[in-house]
């Protein structure tokens, strides 16, 4: 079988020993051409060339914000309103070896967040061959595979991509102390948000929503962070949307989302799992996230489960 590696030189935690081991690896199951992407969106450049060119696997050696590239360059633009699998011929299939600050996607795909161990593991995926189909998000003409959202969560990662652009280094730490800032930047401002749902009347007076693809929605390092537990790439989405900015509430919900097997609840928390289709308007521009890739601002935004969107190379699910 042709394969394509796609490698992000720039992502956080690669490097060309980890590079040099997965083409050498791979070259042992699959017929294995490297390519090195160069600028914004040339993955889902060479992954497009990729479908086009009939190669039977794509293998992503980066972030997540590659990995959402190449799902959107193997898949091109959804449907509007598709809450189905959008059949545009042969797709490769796709198998992470994360090369990211996060990986939440392969991380929640079950695949190693170490390089190395993640080649390993790849090589055993393949001999077995280990394939599941997953279902994906989509928003604003573009596919999402863990989690979007609107306000708290997009200017957070606004802050991360600056600061990357100037050279910092991108951390958990970093992510915590940007979502501080932003919260208490946000505290006293007036709730913007409106968020439909099929089968549910308007909820009204939301400050921030994440949308969710899988469980965990993030991880801090080791640690799972479960915004919808009942949400995984099997199902529709997860919504989980705040009708309060105070302090006391918010740290409760945010003790929940770190603590394993918990359920968030809150009077202040509007939470639902397994939704096709949230729509979520604004009163003002806010800023919109997907895969921690910050879009810019929105005053609508409309987004859809679709099943069965994608081949994996991935264990099985539990």
């Amino acid at each position: 079988m042709r394969a394509l590696l796609i490698v992000n030189p720039n992502a956080t935690s690669t490097t060309p020993a980890a590079r040099d081991l997965l083409a050498h690896a791979l070259s042992s199951r699959v017929r294995v051409t490297v390519a090195h992407t160069t600028h914004r969106d040339h993955a889902a450049e060479l992954a497009q060339q990729a479908r086009e060119d009939g190669v039977g696997l794509v293998i992503v050696h980066g972030g997540d914000g590659t990995v959402n590239e190449v799902i959107n360059g193997l898949l091109g633009v959804p449907l509007p309103t598709s809450m189905r699998a959008v059949t545009i011929g042969a797709i490769p299939a796709l198998a992470v070896v994360p090369g990211g600050s996060a990986n939440v996607f392969a991380r929640s795909l079950g695949i190693h967040a170490d390089p190395v161990a993640a080649t390993n593991q790849l090589i055993d995926l393949l001999a077995a061959r280990s394939r599941r189909t997953i279902g994906l998000g989509h928003c604003d003409n573009r596919w999402f595979t863990f989690n979007a959202g609107l306000g708290l969560d997009a200017e957070v990662c606004q802050a991360i991509d600056a600061g990357r652009k100037d050279g910092g280094p991108v951390s958990a730490t970093r992510y915590v102390r940007a979502a501080v800032k932003a919260f208490f930047r946000n505290k006293r401002h007036d709730p913007k948000l409106t968020v439909e749902i099929p089968d549910h009347d308007p909820v009204t007076g939301i400050h921030y929503a994440f949308v969710s693809n899988s469980s965990p929605w993030t991880y801090l390092n080791e640690r799972p962070v479960h915004t919808n537990p009942g949400t995984s790439f099997d199902t529709g989405l997860g919504l989980f949307a705040m009708t309060t900015t105070r302090v006391l509430p918010s740290l409760n919900v945010s003790r929940q989302l770190l603590s394993h097997g918990s359920e968030p609840k809150s009077r202040k928390l509007f939470r639902v799992d397994d939704v096709p289709h949230i729509r979520i308007t604004a009163s003002e521009p806010i800023g919109l996230q997907m895969d921690g890739d910050y879009l810019g601002l929105r005053t609508e935004a409309d987004f859809f489960a679709t099943p069965s969107a994608l081949e994996v190379i991935a264990p099985q699910p539990d």
